[in-house]
């Protein structure tokens, strides 16, 4: 299976039919399909690694400002504790916590959506770690190879700047807070 990272843009190409999107349906058409996708999404930065292990993780609506109909967006695809332990064990010695409280943030959902509509794919989340320097990411990322010769694909979705609502623009702050989320509910906002 491939390794695709989709600058997922606006939500609003969840609902849209646009270059974007067509692209996205056509590769979704044109790749063998994986037994399961690992998503790696800009939305889940927090100190640590994690990773979702709910056996039907919830559509996340982590923005703020949009229409109605695209908080009604659910993409019920199932996840998979086996895949989320499986990433916990080949990330070894990484302390990888097993998530049941994070679901499919909009970086998942927004693209799957055109991807794979049927939402029939068992789908797992991995964090990104905010304390740790992308050369830190790319190595332990390369521990993760295995799983694309067991039919999963390794989504990495994003673009170059994210969470413009938590931004200000005056100060840049020490700490980000792309993804993090208070007690009951996601933080990050696009």
């Amino acid at each position: 299976m491939p390794a695709i990272f989709f600058g997922h843009g606006n939500p609003m190409n969840a609902i849209a039919r646009n270059a974007y999107t067509d692209g996205w349906s056509a590769l979704g058409r044109s790749i063998p399909r994986p037994k399961a996708i690992l998503c790696i999404s800009a939305h889940w930065y927090i100190p640590g690694v994690s990773v979702t292990v709910a056996d039907a993780p919830a559509t996340i609506h982590d923005f703020g400002g949009f229409p109605r109909e695209l908080f009604a967006v659910q993409y019920p695809a199932p996840g998979s504790p086996a895949l989320a332990a499986r990433v916990r064990d080949l990330l070894a010695p990484v302390h990888v916590q097993m998530d049941e409280q994070w679901g499919l943030d909009h970086g998942a959902w927004s693209v799957l959506a055109h991807v794979y509509p049927g939402a029939d794919i068992p789908v797992v989340q991995l964090s990104i770690d905010e304390t740790r320097e992308a050369s830190w990411h790319y190595e332990v990322a390369k521990q993760l190879s295995p799983l694309r010769d067991e039919g999963v694909l390794i989504m990495g979705s994003g673009s170059l700047a994210h969470n413009l609502h938590g931004y200000s623009w005056a100060i840049v702050r020490s700490a980000p807070t792309i993804g993090r989320r208070a007690s009951k509910a996601p933080r990050g906002r696009c």
